[in-house]
């Protein structure tokens, strides 16, 4: 596996392994996931209730007291994700079906379903749970939290990831 710019943030007992894209140029220089003040991934966090208050990206290590943990599917900094190679992503899907299989989270959330849909050539893939398993993880697709991505505003990402927390402690059937 290659050294991400970032760190993944994982350990054993996840609820849910996130995966972004990839990191940002800002992200990248301050060595932090989702660090662009635009980004809308850390409120969607707090206001679906996975953490009990709103983190900063400097404090991306305390997801673990919260059993969650975070990595890319792509290492390299791009200013837009447009920028990978269908290549990029699929070795992505790879080394992420590496990580599941080693640490074994409950839920595996890709965070951008048009980048999940390449990497795991799935090209009918929507967002929310997926059929099928990733390792021994279950698999969502949620839609990337970025300030560009007008067609979901944080009201609906927090019912995305209100869901997801749902499923991943075991309250809700696929839905």
């Amino acid at each position: 596996m290659t050294s991400p710019v970032l760190p993944d943030i994982v350990g054993p007992g996840l609820d849910v392994l996130f995966c972004g894209i990839n990191p940002g140029l800002l992200s990248a220089a301050k060595g932090q996931h989702f660090a662009r003040p635009g980004n809308r991934f850390w409120p969607a966090l707090h206001l679906s209730g996975f953490t009990p208050r709103l983190l900063t990206p400097a404090e991306q290590e305390e997801l673990l007291e919260y059993r969650l943990g975070i990595t890319n599917l792509v290492a390299r900094p791009t200013a837009k994700a447009d920028e990978l190679s269908r290549e990029e992503l699929r070795a992505g899907g790879v080394r992420l079906t590496e990580l599941a299989r080693l640490y074994r989270p409950k839920v595996v959330a890709v965070v951008g379903v048009t980048a999940y849909r390449t990497a795991f050539e799935r090209k009918a893939a929507r967002i929310g749970p997926q059929d099928g398993l990733i390792a021994s993880s279950r698999l969502w697709v949620l839609p990337n939290p970025s300030g560009l991505n007008a067609h979901y505003q944080l009201p609906d990402l927090v019912e995305l990831f209100g869901r997801l927390r749902s499923a991943a402690r075991g309250r809700v059937n696929r839905s």
